[in-house]
């Protein structure tokens, strides 16, 4: 057998991941016939099929199923070969992939680049925004660094460090303003919108009401807090939004915005990465300047 090269084994696991190949060639940055090419060696190399291709879809052969997960234990250790040189450095140079989660991105995601970029004008940042699972994941398979997540996560393999808490506002129509604010009770007997399944947001939202995942008919679902906020305005329900995201989805909304009697509900947000990775230290200075990043007031410049 030829000896298997990295570049094999990463084109591997991008088709794996993205199961098409043309998904696969743009993550890679490689046209398809060149990734095909080293599939189909690998294949060769190996002996025995990793794919089972059809017309429309890729899929893993038993064999392939085995394969995949020392595939990207092997490209994870290669990874942080690269880290622990970067570590040894005083300064973070290189790429940075960094995850966020979208009930956090379009708000903070703007400043924080920013200081990322003036205080470390060496860094190649690449983001990646996703819900909280898809991120955990994409860390324990090395596909990315650190992430901004709610946390807690509960991963063994990975480092939580909390960056700010922030509590959650009740949205609902305009012409609702001098209405009480509803207490758990309360708001459990409206209709409450909610983010999508997959969401932590949603999952915190439906904590805080102690309910549980209910028929279409009376929980709402939308992919996005401004869908929600835009829906609340049309007299659709309510909703409940991150403080954060207040000045930015409610501006055009003909809404109005209650906050809760304690207990408020309220999320942490904090920085996670994986227990193994040479970066702790660096990363441990960027989650200082994320936490500054954040506690600057919203209406502050960049």
């Amino acid at each position: 057998m030829n000896a298997l090269t990295l570049r094999q084994l990463r084109y591997f696991e991008a088709l794996a991941r993205h199961g098409h190949f043309g998904r696969a060639a743009e993550a890679s940055a490689v046209s398809q016939p060149a990734l095909s090419m080293q599939i189909r060696e690998l294949e060769e190399d190996l002996g025995a099929p990793l794919f089972e291709r059809s017309a429309r879809q890729v899929r893993l052969t038993s064999f392939g199923e085995e394969f995949a997960p020392r595939v990207r234990a092997i490209l994870a250790q290669v990874d942080e070969l690269g880290d622990m040189a970067r570590a040894a450095r005083d300064r973070l140079l290189g790429r940075l992939r960094i995850g966020i989660i979208p009930t956090v991105a379009p708000y903070l995601l703007p400043r924080i680049i920013a200081d990322l970029t003036r205080n470390h004008p060496e860094l190649d940042i690449h983001v990646r925004e996703t819900v909280t699972p898809k991120l955990i994941q994409e860390l324990l398979d090395g596909r990315l660094d650190t992430a901004v997540v709610a946390l807690p996560v509960s991963e063994p393999a990975l480092t939580e460090v909390a960056l700010f808490s922030e509590d959650f506002v009740l949205v609902r129509p305009a012409h609702e303003a001098a209405l009480p604010v509803p207490d758990r009770e309360g708001l459990r007997e409206m209709r409450l919108l909610l983010l999508e399944e997959g969401h932590c947001f949603r999952d915190q939202a439906l904590s805080f009401c102690n309910m549980q995942p209910a028929p279409p008919r009376e929980l709402l679902d939308g992919s996005s807090l401004s869908t929600l906020v835009q829906m609340v305005g049309a007299g659709i329900g309510v909703t409940l939004i991150p403080d954060m995201a207040v000045a930015v989805e409610t501006r055009s909304a003909d809404v109005a915005v209650q906050r809760f009697d304690s207990p408020r509900p309220s999320r942490t947000v904090g920085m996670v990465w994986r227990n193994s990775t040479p970066l702790a230290r660096q990363l441990q200075g960027i989650a200082a300047l994320i936490r500054a990043s954040a506690a600057r007031p919203l209406s502050a410049p960049g």
